[in-house]
C-alpha cells in the first residue's frame, strides 16, 4: 500500500462535500476517481497534497515516496520559454552534468593524488549520472513536449503569451518528466488533442509509479486504469477492473442497492403498521411490545435512497420535420488562414439519418468546417448545398451564440418567444435548473452549466440537422451517456467535432478524419477508425496530390451501427394468432383457440404450477439473501484488513502484511464471483 486515505470527511458552508471517505492504492496501481460534477473529486485530490485539511480523516502516504499534483487550472507568470520551464523538471540531472564537464576540464591542471582523488569524484558522478539515464535527457524533454502536441517551433514560446490550455500541458510536462512515485492528475486529457491523448495513455501504461487520475475521458480510462474509485453522494466505493467493468459492477451494486432500500422501506411501513395495531388494542402488554418495535425503529440504521440515472439530466431530441435524403454536399472546400493551410479542394456528403463526426488533432480546422457550414465563416473557395427542408441545430463549444447579460430564463425566452414561464421552467428543469437557478446570468455559471443551457436549447430547435462542435465539453460521465442515448434516437442527422473517443464509438456511424489537409473517411465507428487508420494514413502520406476528398473505407461496425438505428423489428403474424399464442394454445382456423378445448384440465395444471412457481421463489430469495449474506460479510472483512493495514504495528511486520494481502485478494476473487452469481440469480425469470 502506498496511498490510504480513511473517513476523509469535509464540508464547505453548510454543504457536506465528503462523508467518511475511506480506499488505498497499492504501488504501480493506476487507479481513476470518477463522479458527477461537484462530487468533490478535486477537493479530495487536493486533501491528499496537503493543499486542503480534512475536517476528519487520515490521508498516509508511504515514508520516503514522491508525489506530484496536476491541477485543472494553472497559474502561471514568467518570462521563461515553455522549453526553459519543461527543462527545470532535470535540473538535477543538467547540474550534475556541468559538475562532470567542469571535472574535466580540471583534469588537465591537477597532478599526483588531488588527480587521483578528482578521478574517483568524477568516476563516482558518472556511474549515478549514467544510472539516471542522464545522456537521455535533452532527448526526453523534447519527446515529452512533442508527445503533448508542442511542436519545436513552439518551445521558444514566452510562458505569458500561452493560453490557460497550454500552460496546463507545460505543467504536465514538467510532472511527467520528475517521474514522482505517485501521480495525482486532475483532467489531465482536457487540452490534448487525439494524438497526444493517445501519447499519454501509452506514457502512463508505461508509468513505473501508482497513478490516480480524475477523468471523464472513458476511453482514456478503460485502456489505463485497473482501479475505480467512484464518489457518489459523497461516500465512496472501489471497484477492481476499467471503466467497462465499473459500469458493469456498479449496475449490480445499484440494483443490489436499491434493492436493500427498498426492502428496508418496506420493513419500516409493515412495523408502523404493527404498531399503529398495537397501540389500538390499547392494552398494557400491547403498548409496550409498540414501544419496543418503535425502539427498534429507532436504533435503524436507514439506509439513503440510492441515487436514480432517471433523476439526472433529460434529454429528447425531436425533429419537427423530416428532411430529404441529402443532408448536406460540399464540393471543393478550401480554407486558409495566413500563414496557415487548413484544407484544399475537400468534397464529401452527408445523407439523411448519418450520425458523422470529424476528428482530427488541433488546429487542423475541424470547427472551421462547422462554422463554415453555419454561415459563421466563409470558404476561401468550394460550395455548400443543404438538402430540401433541412433545419439546423447548432451547439456551439465556446457557447458564443449565449449571452453573458442574459440570465438563463431569459436566454430562452428570448430564443423561444412562444414559450410560456411554466414551458420554460419544465424544460429547464430538465436541464437540471430549477428554482432560483433559473435567474443566475451566463457570465455567472460554469462551463458545465453553460453547455447545458445550450443543450436545452438544442432541444427546443426541433432541428433535423444537428451541428455540434465538442458536446461532451465539461459534461460528467452521467451526462455524456443521456446525451449519447439521446442522439441514439434521434430520427435526424448528426454531424459532430468531438475528442471524445467513447463518445465518439458510441454514437458515429461514419467517421471524417481531418489529416494533412486531406478529409480521409471510414465507414464505421471509432474502433473501426482504429484499425484501419494507421494503413490508410500511410497511403495519403505516399500521395502527392494532397487533394480530394480523401479515402473511404467502409467496415462491419459502421453497417452494424447503421442497422441498430432503423427500428426494424424481427416479430410478424396476424393479430389471431397473437392473441391465440397468448392464450396457450394456437389459432385452430375456426375463431377458437385450442388452449379452450383443454379447460376442464387446466384447475390441477393451475394449481400445481402455483406451488412450483411459489418453491422456486422461495429457493430463489434463499440463494439471493445467502450470496448477499456472504458478500456482506466479506466486505465487512475487507474493511477489517484496511483497519489493521493502518496500524503501526502492522507496518512493521512484513509477514503480517503478506498475510493480510493474501487474504484480501482472495476475499476480492470470491467477491467477483458472488457478484456474478448474484447477477445471474437476480435475472432469473
Amino acid at each position: 500500500m502506498i496511498l490510504s486515505c480513511q473517513n476523509i470527511s469535509k464540508t464547505f458552508g453548510s454543504e457536506e462535500i465528503l462523508k467518511d471517505v475511506s480506499f488505498h492504492i497499492e504501488e504501480r496501481d493506476k487507479a481513476a476517481l470518477i463522479g458527477v460534477n461537484g462530487a468533490g473529486k478535486s477537493t479530495l485530490l487536493r486533501i491528499i497534497t496537503g493543499a486542503l485539511s480534512p475536517d476528519t480523516g487520515e490521508v498516509t502516504v508511504t515514508h520516503g515516496k514522491t508525489m506530484g499534483y496536476l491541477a485543472q487550472y494553472q497559474d502561471m507568470e514568467s518570462d521563461e520559454t515553455i522549453y526553459q520551464e519543461v527543462r527545470k523538471a532535470k535540473q538535477d540531472i543538467l547540474d550534475m552534468e556541468q559538475r562532470l564537464r567542469e571535472m574535466e576540464r580540471r583534469m588537465d591542471t591537477v597532478t599526483g593524488e588531488e588527480a587521483a582523488s578528482l578521478m574517483n569524484r568524477y568516476t563516482e558522478l558518472m556511474h549515478e549520472f549514467e544510472l539516471q539515464n542522464g545522456y537521455a535527457a535533452e532527448s526526453e524533454i523534447t519527446g515529452v513536449l512533442k508527445g503533448l502536441g508542442f511542436e519545436e517551433k513552439d518551445f521558444d514560446r514566452r510562458l505569458g503569451s500561452l493560453s490557460g490550455g497550454q500552460k496546463t500541458r507545460v505543467v504536465l510536462g514538467k510532472l511527467l518528466l520528475t517521474k514522482p512515485d505517485i501521480l495525482l492528475l486532475d483532467e489531465p486529457t482536457n487540452h490534448l488533442d487525439l494524438s497526444s491523448i493517445e501519447w499519454l495513455e501509452n506514457f502512463l501504461i508505461n508509468y513505473p509509479g501508482t497513478v490516480l487520475i480524475v477523468s471523464h475521458d472513458r476511453y482514456f480510462l478503460n485502456r489505463i486504469v485497473t482501479r475505480v474509485i467512484e464518489i457518489e453522494n459523497g461516500r465512496s466505493m472501489s471497484f477492481e477492473g476499467n471503466y467497462n467493468e465499473y459500469s458493469r459492477k456498479k449496475s449490480i451494486v445499484r440494483k443490489a442497492q436499491y434493492n436493500a432500500w427498498a426492502k428496508q422501506q418496506a420493513e419500516i411501513r409493515h412495523q408502523e403498521a404493527v404498531i399503529t395495531k398495537l397501540k389500538q388494542f390499547n392494552r398494557e402488554k400491547s403498548i409496550k411490545r409498540a414501544e419496543s418495535r418503535e425502539k427498534m425503529l429507532d436504533r435503524m440504521e436507514v439506509l439513503e435512497k440510492p441515487q436514480e440515472v432517471s433523476a439526472d439530466m433529460r434529454i429528447e431530441l425531436k425533429p419537427r420535420t423530416e428532411s430529404g435524403k441529402d443532408v448536406l454536399t460540399v464540393t471543393g472546400l478550401s480554407k486558409a488562414f495566413p500563414g496557415l493551410l487548413l484544407f484544399q479542394d475537400q468534397s464529401f456528403e452527408i445523407k439523411r439519418g448519418e450520425r458523422v463526426a470529424i476528428i482530427g488533432d488541433n488546429g487542423t480546422g475541424k470547427s472551421t468546417i462547422l462554422k463554415m457550414i453555419n454561415g459563421l465563416l466563409t470558404p476561401d473557395e468550394g460550395k455548400i448545398t443543404l438538402g430540401s427542408k433541412v433545419h439546423i441545430g447548432y451547439y456551439d463549444q465556446e457557447q458564443q451564440l449565449l449571452d453573458p447579460e442574459k440570465t438563463i430564463f431569459q436566454q430562452i425566452s428570448d430564443d423561444y418567444p412562444t414559450l410560456t414561464e411554466t414551458e420554460i421552467r419544465n424544460v429547464l428543469a430538465a436541464f437540471l435548473f430549477t428554482g432560483d437557478d433559473v435567474y443566475k446570468k451566463i457570465s455567472s455559471i460554469s462551463g458545465g452549466e453553460r453547455g447545458r443551457v445550450s443543450l436545452a436549447r438544442l432541444m427546443l430547435s426541433e432541428a433535423n440537422f444537428l451541428i455540434l462542435d465538442e458536446p461532451t465539453n465539461h459534461l460528467d460521465i452521467i451526462s455524456k451517456e443521456i446525451l449519447e442515448d439521446a442522439l441514439n434516437e434521434y430520427t435526424g442527422t448528426v454531424l459532430y467535432v468531438s475528442h471524445d473517443r467513447y463518445f465518439i464509438n458510441q454514437t458515429a456511424t461514419r467517421i471524417l478524419e481531418l489529416t494533412h489537409h486531406t478529409l480521409v473517411n471510414y465507414i464505421g465507428n471509432y474502433d473501426y477508425y482504429m484499425e484501419k487508420k494507421e494503413e490508410l494514413t500511410k497511403a495519403y502520406a505516399l500521395s502527392s496530390s494532397g487533394a480530394g476528398a480523401g479515402g473511404n473505407v467502409s467496415g462491419a461496425s459502421g453497417k452494424t451501427k447503421a442497422a441498430a438505428g432503423t427500428g426494424i423489428s424481427s416479430s410478424s403474424g396476424s393479430g389471431s394468432d397473437a392473441s391465440a399464442i397468448a392464450a396457450g394454445g394456437t389459432n385452430n382456423g375456426n375463431g377458437t383457440s385450442d388452449a379452450a378445448s383443454e379447460s376442464s384440465g387446466s384447475g390441477k395444471m393451475d394449481w400445481k404450477a402455483q406451488k412450483e412457481e411459489q418453491a422456486r421463489l422461495r429457493k430463489k430469495e434463499n440463494r439471493i439473501r445467502k450470496i448477499e449474506e456472504e458478500i456482506e460479510k466479506l466486505e465487512a472483512r475487507n474493511k477489517e484488513i484496511d483497519g489493521e493495514f493502518l496500524k503501526p504495528e502492522t507496518g512493521t511486520d512484513l509477514q503480517k502484511c503478506q498475510e493480510l494481502a493474501k487474504e484480501q485478494n482472495e476475499n476480492n476473487d470470491r467477491l467477483q464471483e458472488l457478484y456474478e452469481e448474484w447477477e445471474t440469480a437476480s435475472d432469473e425469470d
